[in-house]
Order: structure tokens, then C-alpha cells, then sequence
């Protein structure tokens, strides 16, 4: 089993996460247990917090430019079977629990448009170097059939939840899978995403 505390990927330059992190109170005790520091707070947020921003650092090269930032604001949330299933129901029209859902603000079509204004008041003052952090949306993981899915890959909840965040969190950077082939890309990208930080566990 991996070890449960987070490793930053190396980073060339310094980069900022504002995380909203949460989970759901109503979760069993002993998924909350099975999940270690990835689920009960306080850690869970520092932890969350740490590992996002070293892959988000580790991504920066292959992003495109509009995706590029010195600071991002996302969401994570780890919810029962019951609430994934209806947020797949009214977003997907897809019936039943999934593992993972990614709630992208961002679209890959937005390439040329203009910069999001500044808020009034802060043209022309030192405030306007601060760079708004890039909103990048939500990532939903189910704990419930992550645990169902973490003895059948062979691995613990843990690395279950740390595979499926990095799933959520490419496609809110604009990957996805079409066919075989770029779903193949997309785990193998995910792989090195957890490898490099020191969480490695491989899929079957």
C-alpha cells in the first residue's frame, strides 16, 4: 500500500490552489476509516490541497496557453452513491451511481478570446498584479463505489480515491476519451501523475 501522506511534484515555479474541499457528513464511519487522511478533516484538506498542486505544477508544459495560470480554484467533493447518482441523472441523464464525476468551467474553445476583466477599482494599482486564480470547476468522486472498485483494481480505497481525482482533474483540464486509444493516453498520463508523487498503483 502507498504511503497516505502526499509528496509535491516538483515545481519549477510557484503555484496557488484555492481548494473547496468536502465530505459528505452522512458518510459510513468506516469508509471515512478506510480512507485514512483523504477524507477526514482535518488532513484531508491539506493533504487534497498539496497533491492537486503538485500535479496541476507538473501539468503546466501540456496545457494549452488559455489553461496555463499562476493560480486555479477548483472543488472536491466525496459523496455517497445516492447524491453521484442523481447529479448523473440531471447532468448526464444516466441512470445509477458512477465513480467519478468532472464539472469543467473551462472549454478548450475559448482559445483567443479576451482575459476576464479586473474588478473595478483595482486598474493602475498594485492590487491589479494579482492574478484572479482560474476557475476550473468541480470534481465529484463517490465513496461508495470507489471502495466497491478499489479491491477489484487490487488496491486500497486510498489509492482508488487518488486515481480517480486525477481522472476528474484531467478531464477538467480537457482530456478525454472518445475511443480506446485516448483513454489509454489518458490513464497512462494519469499513472505518471501519481507515480510522480509518490502514490503509485496501477489499474487493471
Amino acid at each position: 500500500m502507498a504511503d497516505s501522506s502526499p509528496t509535491p511534484a516538483h515545481q519549477a515555479a510557484p503555484l496557488d490552489l484555492d481548494l473547496a474541499f468536502s465530505a459528505d457528513a452522512e458518510l459510513a464511519p468506516g469508509l471515512v476509516a478506510a480512507a485514512g487522511d483523504w477524507c477526514a478533516r482535518p488532513q484531508a484538506e491539506g493533504n487534497w490541497q498539496t497533491l492537486l498542486t503538485g500535479w496541476l505544477a507538473e501539468l503546466q508544459a501540456e496545457l494549452p496557453p488559455e489553461l496555463r495560470a499562476a493560480a486555479y480554484s477548483l472543488g472536491l467533493s466525496l459523496v455517497s452513491d445516492a447524491e453521484i447518482a442523481a447529479l448523473n441523472g440531471d447532468w448526464r441523464q444516466k441512470e445509477g451511481p458512477t465513480d467519478v464525476l468532472a464539472f469543467a468551467a473551462q472549454d478548450n474553445d475559448l482559445v483567443g478570446s479576451s482575459p476576464m476583466p479586473m474588478p473595478p477599482g483595482l486598474a493602475g494599482d498594485d492590487a491589479a498584479s494579482e492574478v484572479a486564480p482560474l476557475e476550473l470547476g468541480d470534481i465529484v468522486i463517490s465513496m461508495e463505489t470507489a471502495a466497491r472498485q478499489a479491491p477489484e483494481q487490487g488496491h486500497s480505497l486510498e489509492q482508488e480515491l487518488l486515481f480517480l481525482a486525477s481522472h476528474g482533474l484531467l478531464h477538467l483540464l480537457g482530456w478525454d476519451h472518445p475511443d480506446d486509444a485516448s483513454l489509454d493516453t489518458m490513464l497512462a498520463r494519469q499513472q505518471r501523475l501519481l507515480l510522480n508523487s509518490g502514490h503509485p498503483g496501477q489499474r487493471r
